[in-house]
């Protein structure tokens, strides 16, 4: 099982501050998903996959969850943002930046299809005009077509932000760490 399922749920349910929240279905769902690999993939046997989830299903809070899934799950990226140090970014402050990025890159994408289809299309009407074939649709489709991306695949892009933000973040604490030299 991949490490990033611990960004997966709405907040880390390793982290003390989350483990009292409450846990929605969402991040019920995400800790089935969990042991359902981990039982396909022979970890866990059926008496230990079912008294495990049949646990993460009645859980109340995020705390309940972790327990479950800690030997089945890699501390990888993220795990020093839940025990971070002063002046570190929380889960919610990469979480800001991934989805302000992906805003970006949104407006970006619908700047680019109205250029691109204002400016062929205003070449097509000068130069060819009613009539001819119009040519402009292509770049258009195309812009577009980027557009639709940004907006389709909003929740895969956010998430790979937020893995690059983890990423530098903790490149960023073990510098700190060293010191200079």
């Amino acid at each position: 099982m991949s490490s990033g399922a611990w960004g997966r749920f709405e907040q880390d349910p390793r982290s003390p501050q989350a483990a009292r929240l409450r846990a929605s279905d969402r991040d019920r769902e995400v800790a089935l998903e969990v042991l359902g690999q981990a039982f396909a993939d022979g970890r866990l046997d059926h008496e230990e996959y079912d008294a495990r989830s049949t646990a993460v299903t009645s859980a109340k809070v995020l705390g309940d969850l972790a327990p479950h899934l800690d030997d089945l799950v890699p501390d990888a990226p993220g795990a020093a943002l839940a025990h971070r140090p002063p002046g570190s970014l929380t889960q919610a402050d990469v979480h800001q930046q991934a989805v302000r990025k992906w805003e970006k890159s949104r407006r970006e994408a619908a700047t680019g299809f109205l250029t691109v289809s204002l400016i062929c299309w205003t070449i097509w009407a000068v130069t060819t005009g009613p009539g001819s074939f119009p040519w402009a649709v292509f770049p258009s489709l195309a812009a577009l077509a980027n557009l639709l991306r940004t907006q389709l695949q909003k929740r895969d892009i956010i998430e790979e932000h937020e893995q690059e933000l983890v990423r530098r973040e903790e490149k960023r604490l073990r510098k700190r760490e060293l010191g200079p030299g």
